[in-house]
């Protein structure tokens, strides 16, 4: 895919989880586009290591935060807007499963741990990135779901409806803060070949059954979550908000 402006020169972004994965493939690509980037992460030494792969100096800066912690996510912020003295966009990339028994036989402390991550984290960077751009009047908030929100899925409930209140979440949000200028969305991947998920991809067996569903015929790379991402983040998405973008090969058309 060659090179698209999305015009985001010096738009200062947040992007969660932004050591590795989707987070870590979303952080280069803004810098391609000129922006500024603050990543964040639990494991420093990660969150080190995707600095050295970005390269980008003073445009990007690393922060050590567990984003289900309020504590935390205030220290982030604090730090970002002392640092480049706006946030234009917050993209909720964090999320984590553990494969799950039924609801009936799974613990309260993993369901807690699934929500924790994928929903009360997005809940909490984005109540925080709120109050920032309602005084700016203007920003963009999106936030990565999955396809597992809307379909129940073997071994990933808990993890389904995290990402199905992450959808909601975002519906409420965007009526919310419409009028200050904010625009927020959501984009929905089916699975995407990153470590998070290479339990599945890396079996000859899985991989197979996981393609026959998806009409474009394969495995979606983090590119293609990347660039229905910066677009919602950009000036040419103005006009769209509340809404999710399934990114899915045809996977839920059949």
């Amino acid at each position: 895919m060659g090179m698209i402006s999305y015009g985001l020169e010096d738009r200062v972004f947040v992007v969660t989880g932004g050591s590795r994965g989707i987070g870590l493939e979303l952080t280069k690509e803004l810098v391609n586009q000129g922006a500024k980037v603050a990543i964040c992460g639990r494991k420093q030494e990660a969150l080190d290591a995707a600095l050295e792969t970005i390269d980008a100096g003073e445009r990007v800066i690393a922060i050590s935060a567990h984003i289900a912690r309020e504590e935390d996510v205030d220290k982030m912020f604090n730090v970002i807007t002392a640092k480049f003295k706006r946030v234009d966009a917050l993209i909720n990339n964090v999320g984590m499963n553990l494969l799950t028994p039924d609801i009936a036989d799974t613990e309260i402390a993993i369901w807690q741990k699934i929500m924790d991550t994928n929903l009360s984290g997005t809940f909490l960077c984005s109540r925080r990135a709120a109050r920032i751009m309602r005084d700016q009047k203007k920003g963009k908030i999106v936030s990565i779901s999955s396809i597992a929100g809307r379909k129940a899925s073997p071994a990933m409930g808990i993890y389904g409806i995290a990402k199905a209140g992450v959808e909601m979440l975002t519906k409420v949000l965007a009526a919310e803060l419409a009028q200050y200028g904010i625009q927020v969305n959501a984009v929905a991947p089916s699975m995407v070949k990153t470590e998070f998920s290479k339990p599945f991809w890396s079996s000859d067996i899985i991989r197979e059954q996981i393609v026959k569903g998806i009409p474009l015929g394969r495995i979606a790379e983090p590119k293609d979550v990347v660039h229905p991402v910066l677009f919602l983040a950009s000036d040419a998405a103005d006009f769209i908000t509340g809404q999710t973008i399934l990114v899915d090969g045809g996977a839920t058309a059949i």
